[in-house]
């Protein structure tokens, strides 16, 4: 059963000491698998640029299609804590315009939360999200928005100097009013630190086992990407094998007429057919 009710769980969690569970979906089908499930909350992720468009960055998902997204999935998926990423530029320019983009996804998109990464520099667009009752999930670490500014997709925060500054934004982070925080490929030892020093929760990907909860994204768990095989992913499930199989199956049933069988065909009263080919 979902731990996560309403934004106050979150805190609810982390006092508990009661890990919260986040899953990437971006569609219909998978959000009502989701639904059925015990899974705590949803994150709708500007990762669809990758998983769903085929692009090879987050940068060129637009405020629409995030919106369409979450449309979706929220009908899935309606019981579930929603939780909704702002995506590149749409918080970047001003706080006026944050506050506009960030008002369209959650009325027309029907999301519970916010998404966005960043840290200090971002720390009043958080303030002034909240100030709006807008709740904020945070995202420090690998932040796929700035892969170019990164120099790519890498672990972040090692040294102490870069490990310094991400505890001081996560304070940041926190003390803007940002209800959780997303750890994504950081050292465990700094994401054990960070998690220790919050009285948020933080969410772990790929940040190691001291984090309060964890994401991943449902295609890469149920393994539907064969290639994709990064180092914090755990595969669940194989169903790039079992889709493979099942479409060759189905091409050589055709392609052999085995499909359709008699029970897959409707009767009528059409009279005899000719040059039958069973």
């Amino acid at each position: 059963m979902s731990f996560v009710k309403n934004i106050n769980d979150f805190a609810r969690a982390k006092r508990e000491k009661t890990p919260i569970s986040m899953v990437t979906c971006y569609d219909y089908g998978f959000a009502r698998l989701v639904e059925k499930s015990n899974i705590d909350t949803v994150l709708v992720g500007d990762s669809l640029g990758n998983v769903v468009a085929g692009f090879d960055s987050t940068i060129p998902v637009t405020v629409d299609q995030m919106i369409y997204h979450t449309q979706i999935v929220k009908r899935g998926a309606p019981s579930k804590f929603l939780i909704t990423d702002l995506p590149f530029m749409s918080y970047h320019v001003s706080i006026e315009d944050s506050l506009k983009n960030a008002g369209r996804i959650m009325k027309e998109g029907g999301c519970s939360a916010l998404k966005l990464e960043g840290g200090e520099d971002f720390a009043p667009v958080v303030e002034a999200l909240v100030r709006a009752s807008i709740p904020v999930v945070a995202h420090l670490g690998l932040t796929p928005q700035s892969v170019h500014k990164l120099g790519g997709y890498s672990v972040q925060g090692r040294g102490e100097e870069k490990s310094s500054i991400m505890k001081k934004d996560a304070r940041m982070l926190q003390d803007a009013g940002a209800s959780a925080l997303v750890l994504e490929m950081v050292p465990e030892e700094l994401a054990g630190e960070i998690t220790e020093m919050l009285s948020i929760p933080t969410i772990g990907i790929g940040a190691g086992r001291y984090c309060d909860g964890q994401v991943l994204v449902i295609n890469d768990l149920l393994g539907m990407n064969e290639e994709f095989n990064p180092k914090f992913l755990k595969k669940y499930a194989d169903l790039a094998t079992v889709i493979n199989g099942a479409l060759n199956q189905y091409d050589s049933e055709v392609k052999n007429r085995k499909f359709p069988e008699e029970r897959n065909a409707f009767s009528g009263t059409a009279g005899n057919i000719k040059n039958k080919v069973y």
